[in-house]
């Protein structure tokens, strides 16, 4: 089955209120393209889950200028300094979690998993309202798993059947990503055709995978550039 479409098919798969599951750690990983594509649309009132909200004008931090992003579930906003603001003003409302918390509650979404105990963040401010219970002595608080409407995947190279090839840390969290939306599309470097790629280095198997996009951005030195 070839899943490989044009960027400007995506837009049907996208509906004001979602839950999107972005992958990517400050840029490195993230789908710049896709990202460009919902910036026109006319959707709103979004549920980010991501490290974070993009980086200095890029990514989803134009998503959030444009006014689209009602939440934002995930680890480190600090960067986006709007979005910091927009949250004491209560324009944004930010579910923080730390890192493996964040992971670890996607990776159950994926696993049909409800959630799970964790010790990590036990007695601070982000145990609020959280259920908590002792195991052999110790606190724990439960996390509730996360899924997503649809999640937006980065790799490197995918083959036509949807089978995904990662670069190296920009694999962050979206192998995770990809097991815990109702909807996967993935953006990718490299198109190759099925049986091209070594399958010890697939990470991220085709029956995850509904849509694959060719990505317009290359990465040239540390910044990321749109083609032209």
């Amino acid at each position: 089955m070839d899943k490989v479409i044009e960027s400007s098919e995506l837009r049907k798969y996208f509906k004001s209120g979602d839950v999107i599951l972005t992958g990517g750690f400050g840029l490195s990983g993230t789908p710049l393209t896709i990202i460009d594509e919902l910036l026109e649309t006319d959707i709103r009132d979004l549920t980010i889950v991501s490290n974070n909200l993009g980086d200095l004008g890029q990514g989803l931090h134009k998503l959030f200028m444009q006014g689209k992003i009602k939440k934002a579930i995930g680890s480190f906003f600090s960067i986006n300094k709007e979005a910091v603001i927009a949250w004491s003003k209560g324009e944004l409302e930010i579910d923080l979690l730390p890192q493996g918390t964040l992971a670890e509650a996607v990776r159950c979404g994926g696993a049909g998993i409800g959630g799970f105990y964790t010790r990590t963040a036990v007695g601070t401010e982000l145990s609020k309202g959280k259920e908590e219970r002792e195991i052999d002595g110790e606190r724990y608080i439960f996390e509730k798993a996360i899924k997503g409407d649809v999640a937006i995947i980065k790799a490197a190279k995918a083959d036509r059947m949807g089978n995904l090839v990662y670069h190296t840390t920009a694999r962050n969290f979206n192998p995770m990503m990809a097991t815990a939306g109702k909807i996967v599309i993935a953006e990718v470097d490299e198109i190759v055709e099925v049986g091209v790629l070594d399958p010890e280095f697939v990470v991220t198997p085709y029956a995850y995978v509904d849509y694959v996009i060719q990505s317009k951005y290359s990465k040239i030195g540390s910044e990321y550039v749109e083609s032209r």
